[in-house]
């Protein structure tokens, strides 16, 4: 190789781009990140939403579609731009790594509209997409062994209240089981605390209405956890 080829190989040879090709690629990469980010939006479960974050998707791949397009084949840019992004520091942590697929699938997007693979930006993000609705939709990965904590009082030695309280239970709840016991009132009552899992989520209030109605029991209390936590 010349002198020539290697100037070629570090410079490059890209010929100026299209304003249209430019504008072309920004708003593809914008469309399908809005698409990732409609999709993140309506798969959410956690508890802090953040609407900067959504943003962030659909910038991000913005940026990095003009980024691509600025660097094209020329290395020498690629290198002056990597070093420009080094001396950014990014603070913000992504604490569920679902958040971090997202955000790289849509820095993904705007890395192939940026080098002109919109056929591959297109058909990545539809396929994407579609995979995390399924997986939202899918019991996939789900554990519900158990979903709430029922707290409630009652006499001790009390077989006929135990006895309403196995019933109760095996109304309402597919499974259950028993976490502990503790005294209550000077020894008069026993605390019970079970794990419980409902046979349907419309029965939190029936399972709560039960114990209050029976005779023997007081202060029941159900805390149910939220579809977020995963045991």
């Amino acid at each position: 190789m010349n002198v020539n080829d290697y100037m070629t190989l570090f410079f490059g040879t890209q010929e100026p781009l299209n304003p249209a090709l430019v504008a072309g690629a920004m708003v593809l990469s914008f469309l399908l990140a809005t698409l990732f980010a409609a999709v993140y939006q309506f798969t959410f479960r956690g508890f802090t939403y953040s609407r900067s974050y959504i943003h962030t998707m659909v910038l991000g791949s913005m940026v990095t579609c003009m980024l691509i397009m600025a660097v094209g084949n020329n290395l020498a840019r690629g290198m002056g731009i990597l070093g420009t992004l080094a001396i950014i520091r990014f603070r913000t942590p992504v604490r569920d790594p679902r958040d971090a697929m997202f955000l790289f699938a849509c820095l993904g997007v705007g890395i192939a509209c940026g080098a002109g693979m919109a056929l591959v930006a297109v058909i990545g993000t539809l396929l994407i997409c579609a995979a995390a609705l399924l997986l939202h939709w899918a019991p996939f990965a789900s554990r519900r062994d158990y979903e709430g904590l029922l707290r409630f009082t009652m006499p001790v030695r009390d077989a006929q209240a135990e006895q309403a309280a196995q019933d109760i239970l095996k109304r309402f709840c597919a499974s259950f089981y028993l976490l502990g016991m503790r005294d209550a009132e000077q020894g008069d009552t026993m605390e019970f605390s079970y794990q419980v899992r409902l046979l349907d989520p419309a029965y939190q209030q029936d399972l709560v209405s039960a114990f209050r109605n029976a005779s023997g029991f007081s202060d029941p209390v159900l805390l149910l956890q939220r579809t977020t936590v995963e045991l």
